[in-house]
């Protein structure tokens, strides 16, 4: 699909409003300090985040999937390809942007244990072949031989599902998400970075899946649009909508990766500057490796809207005592990144909202 037309179906306008109503009922629960009790609602299950801490940002990632092996592959021998979504927020700016080291670990992995075809997929903010050129992600394929490796860029290709979300002005509208990221049939590897946040205090996979997934105009494509925008109205309808687009998303997800060989500190995604964590997260969950994520950081977790939501709404296991960690133990790996500067500003969606809509009725 990728015609402009982007009229709700039936089905699609009462899956949101369930979907709004359960997401109201969090929200309210959040409105309180980052270190109130858990609310109830989170999954009760246990999850397995496993954590490298070696010698190269490659080795460190095909190190983290192996140790999570026993959660990939009973999905992956069931999926037709994989996709491997990167984080390219910046196509000029290595340290922002998803290192091809990375996607060489998740390929070393993927080698033994998958015969078929690989797409690296990205929908950049900007042109994502520029991308793929600067950070050498075209001459990736050459060394994975003979896996079929290709490069997608979502905006150019064009083919799209839509989902509605809530504008700055809390109306309900439609945008395009990158159909191969709803693709059933696709076993998708998120390979995101440790960073900071300009909105919403922390990037890591499921922000990186959220973000990406929307899609914008075509090189050269008039007249010009971009979905991205829409989800930032405001810092509180941000975190909303991400965990709106989680919940559309995440029955297709499979593993997630944090590439942490080298996070972002101060003022991300884009021009913070660099902490050499020297390590990489993996997870079948997405909300616990964000979680493990935010500990290596030293990032309070309530400070992170749309994480608690996930879990809430049972995407993911965000408590870390049901969280199993392989590997280096936190101690050992965590340290403190220093926050973006508006930080204060950013935490603003945690309390009370100052201009409450009349009640009528």
């Amino acid at each position: 699909m990728n015609t402009h037309d982007l009229r709700f179906s039936r089905r699609d306008f009462f899956w949101a409003a369930a979907g709004l109503a359960a997401s109201t009922a969090v929200l309210r629960s959040q409105e309180r300090p980052a270190q109130a009790p858990r609310p109830a609602g989170s999954p009760s299950r246990r999850s397995a985040v496993s954590v490298s801490h070696g010698s190269s940002r490659r080795a460190n990632v095909c190190e983290a999937l192996v140790a999570i092996e026993d959660q990939i592959l009973p999905v992956l021998k069931t999926k037709k390809h994989v996709v491997i979504k990167p984080n390219m927020v910046s196509t000029s700016n290595q340290l922002a942007s998803t290192h091809a080291d990375a996607l060489h670990g998740i390929l070393d992995f993927l080698g033994p244990r998958f015969r078929g075809p690989v797409v690296i997929a990205e929908s950049s903010a900007g042109y994502t072949t520029d991308g793929f050129d600067r950070f050498g992600y075209v001459k990736i394929a050459s060394e994975h031989r003979p896996i079929e490796i290709r490069l997608a860029d979502l905006n150019e290709e064009g083919k799209y599902l839509t989902h509605p979300i809530l504008n700055g002005d809390l109306h309900m509208v439609p945008v395009r998400l990158a159909a191969r990221l709803l693709d059933p049939d696709a076993y998708i590897f998120c390979c995101a970075i440790l960073k900071t946040h300009n909105a919403v205090v922390a990037t890591l996979s499921i922000k990186n899946m959220c973000l990406g997934a929307p899609l914008h105009s075509a090189r050269g494509e008039t007249p010009r649009w971009n979905d991205k925008r829409v989800y930032h109205g405001g810092v509180r309808q941000t975190h909303l909508d991400i965990a709106l687009t989680a919940q559309r998303l995440q029955p297709c997800w499979g593993a997630a990766v944090l590439d942490g060989w080298e996070g972002m500190e101060g003022n991300g995604p884009g021009s913070g500057t660099a902490v050499p964590s020297r390590i990489a997260i993996a997870s079948t969950d997405y909300v616990a490796a964000d979680r493990v994520g935010l500990e290596a950081m030293g990032i309070q977790p309530g400070w992170i809207g749309y994480l608690g939501f996930c879990a809430q709404a049972g995407l993911g296991q965000d408590d870390l005592a049901k969280i199993d960690i392989r590997g280096a133990r936190m101690g050992d790996v965590s340290r403190k990144y220093r926050m973006h500067d508006d930080i204060e500003r950013e935490l603003r969606w945690m309390g009370p909202m100052k201009e409450i809509p009349e009640k009528l009725g």
